[in-house]
């Protein structure tokens, strides 16, 4: 108990000093103003159903490792972010970008990518995302973030990228939609 009454005199002691001294806490909102806690420069307004608050606040990359197309708790995490995010943002059509920089033949890269996508999409739509929104394709090691031996820059190939869109493209499927 001693420790904490401590602790709180010393916190309040500091608080004073900054007061004193003209410091403040305060955001600054001039993203030209050259201090740490500037805005990034244009990104200083964006709204809450923006690509940019998506890429920001939730994320656009999820990680695999090697071989492989299941998620660990790290992807999982990130997946319920974006797909609570898309539920609330139905304006977003969503094209799933698979990516593979593994051992094997180009083939088997397109393979793996292909089904590290595709099952971006399926947890997607598990979590409520509706699939005539999505479109998945794998591109195996093309575009690759890295090219070189060392792991931790493979580790960056072996990715999913989420895209929002507000258009299918050329790789979407075409859905049939039911008559009413």
């Amino acid at each position: 108990m001693m420790s904490i009454l401590k602790a709180l005199a010393a916190m309040m002691v500091l608080a004073a000093g900054l007061a004193a001294s003209g410091c403040t806490s305060s955001v600054n909102n001039d993203p030209n103003s050259g201090v740490t806690d500037d805005p990034a420069v244009g990104f200083a307004k964006f709204s809450n159903d923006s690509k940019e608050h998506f890429t920001m606040t939730v994320g656009r990359r999820v990680y695999f490792t090697r071989g492989s197309s299941d998620f660990d708790d790290v992807a999982l995490e990130t997946l319920n972010l974006q797909a609570a995010w898309l539920v609330k943002n139905p304006k977003w059509l969503i094209k799933l970008q698979g990516f593979a920089d593994d051992p094997g033949s180009e083939e088997a890269n397109i393979k793996l990518s292909a089904a590290r996508a595709q099952k971006v999409m399926d947890y997607l739509a598990s979590k409520g995302v509706n699939p005539q929104r999505m479109w998945a394709k794998g591109y195996g090691k093309e575009r690759l973030v890295r090219n070189c031996s060392d792991i931790t820059c493979k580790s960056q190939n072996r990715r999913v990228i989420v895209n929002l869109r507000t258009k299918f493209d050329g790789a979407a499927p075409q859905y049939k939609r039911k008559q009413s």
